[in-house]
């Protein structure tokens, strides 16, 4: 090689470097500037392919118009979030000021605790000693307990926040699936493209599995856990259980990691059997065992469609989901590694076939 081509060399390699890091510093770029809306976009993604059979029979009752059902359908999810995420919070408020004012205007009374509180195990001889000074002076107990109540009070708020957080951002999931639901034809066709692009001949399958997956645990997993969260929400609404939505919301979480709503609902009926009456305690324990254990005939009802990911499986994706992105990357998690278990399951199963040299071989 002489020096011309060495120099030419030089060049196209130092070209191809610079070339290289500006690609590379606009794609490390480009995904910290989108990564806060991966997790929105994943759910977005999920939501529209599970119910897109739904939407088409809704569009095809509506004379074909698409996109009317897609409008009304990312609405109606979008106004079943916002509108008891509001409620909540306003009572919520008016609670806390409402606390605040009988403070104020020493109108709060707190009764003097029960007999059987000291003989609680642990915790029983300090719980009624501060219950009784609470009871007898207000005042003094909550200056007491005034540095524990900051750090009570910033932790619900911190609470606050994200809770409104996770609804904005489901809010932005639901908007992007009605978007991708209103075009979905030319969505099949570009998804279509990206998996040929990656998987040649065997995109159609991939599609076709992938697909399955996705609504079989949106049915079977995420969806029996949001049945077990409504039917649990019912029963505790029906005995009177106070913040019956939180522990409704506990349910739902204990249901898509694959816990039993039990570990819940058990607590709360024999805490129900202290202020009620006997019959409707008794309903509701009924109720509570019904609840946890339903999922064992919905599941393969709504699974059963040719998906076969463990639970095991659905466990680890919602949980490390959470620990990733909260709440949505509860139900991102579960999707997505059941996703890929399916298409790698798939793929190890698949029959190998023959190599044209190998028939030359055996033929010979």
């Amino acid at each position: 090689m002489d020096s011309t081509d060495s120099k030419i060399f030089e060049k196209n390699a130092i070209e191809t470097v610079i070339k290289i890091a500006i690609l590379g510093t606009m794609v490390v770029a480009t995904l910290r500037i989108i990564q806060p809306f991966i997790m929105p976009v994943l759910w977005g993604i999920i939501i529209a392919v599970a119910v897109e059979p739904l939407i088409d029979k809704i569009a095809r009752q509506l004379g074909g118009r698409r996109k009317v059902a897609a409008i009304l359908f990312s609405l109606v999810v979008i106004g079943a979030m916002v509108i008891p995420s509001v409620l909540l919070v306003s009572s919520s408020v008016n609670h806390a000021q409402s606390i605040s004012k009988s403070i104020e205007n020493d109108m709060l009374t707190v009764p003097p605790p029960p007999a059987g509180v000291k003989d609680w195990p642990i915790i029983g001889t300090s719980f009624h000693k501060a219950w009784s000074l609470a009871s007898t002076n207000l005042e003094a107990a909550l200056k007491k307990v005034k540095p524990q109540l900051k750090t009570v009070a910033f932790a619900m708020l911190g609470k606050l926040g994200g809770g409104v957080k996770v609804v904005f951002m489901f809010i932005i999931s639901v908007a992007i699936a009605g978007a991708l639901l209103a075009t979905a034809e030319k969505g099949i066709i570009v998804m279509n493209k990206i998996v040929t692009r990656f998987a040649g001949d065997r995109a159609a399958d991939i599609t076709s599995l992938g697909t399955a997956t996705i609504r079989g645990v949106m049915q079977g997993v995420i969806g029996v856990a949001f049945i077990q969260a409504t039917l649990a929400v019912i029963g505790m609404l029906l005995v009177g259980v106070p913040a019956a939505g939180l522990w409704a919301g506990m349910v739902l979480i204990l249901a898509i990691i694959q816990l039993p709503p039990i570990l819940v609902l058990g607590p709360i009926a024999a805490w129900v059997f202290n202020f009620a009456e006997t019959t409707p305690a008794v309903l509701f324990l009924i109720w509570a065992i019904l609840v946890s254990g339903c999922d064992s005939f919905l599941k393969p009802i709504l699974m059963g469609r040719g998906v076969d990911a463990p639970m095991l499986v659905i466990l680890v994706g919602a949980l490390g989901g959470m620990m990733l992105s909260g709440i949505i990357g509860l139900f991102v998690g579960a999707v997505v590694v059941a996703i890929t278990y399916t298409l790698f399951m798939s793929w190890i199963e698949e029959e190998q076939l023959p190599s044209p040299a190998a028939d030359t071989v055996r033929n010979s």
